[in-house]
């Protein structure tokens, strides 16, 4: 499966300030990871354009940030409702973590009878654990994403589980 090179990491809300500053609603698995970012990239054209983040803070789950070439109000404002992108490279998973942008369209496998359920539309972060929205021939399915379910992730090959009874299947 091909992996994209630029994630989605936030969208600018909103302006901060009269100096340039931009608001971001961070699209990480934190606002300390999206702050913590020292360059981001915008989509213009079809092509990605680096720009540098100057400085970047936590501001309740939000990011306050610099941009460079972003220097006063009306060009904050004129980026608001754009989406940045991070380079996957900018970011160390650890071992067992995945971009969610790899995990969308991989199949899901049960792990004993090698039955694909569907794949994964979806991936949702609200709380204690991730969970998969499964686009099944039933319909949407929600999962947890979770050990007991998970067994191993390919990202060659698919999501292997093994979920119980009326859970992915009306079987």
């Amino acid at each position: 499966m091909g992996k994209k090179q630029y994630l989605e990491c936030a969208i600018i809300i909103n302006t901060h300030g009269v100096r340039g500053d931009v608001k971001l609603e961070s699209l990480c698995d934190s606002p300390e990871v999206l702050a913590s970012l020292e360059r981001v990239f915008v989509l213009e054209g079809g092509r990605y354009r680096e720009i540098e983040v100057t400085h970047a803070s936590v501001f309740k789950q939000f990011v306050l940030a610099t941009l460079e070439g972003v220097d006063d109000m009306d060009k904050a404002a004129a980026m608001k409702g754009t989406t940045l992108y991070a380079s996957r490279d900018d970011f160390e998973l650890e071992e067992g973590d995945y971009f969610i942008a790899d995990l969308i369209g991989m199949p899901i496998i049960d792990n004993i009878s090698g039955k694909v359920y569907g794949e994964v539309k979806d991936v949702i972060n609200r709380g204690a654990s991730d969970i998969y929205v499964v686009k099944t021939a039933d319909g949407e399915r929600m999962m947890p994403a979770v050990e007991e379910f998970v067994k191993k992730i390919d990202l060659e090959k698919g999501i292997f589980v093994e979920t119980i009874p009326g859970l992915l299947s009306d079987d």
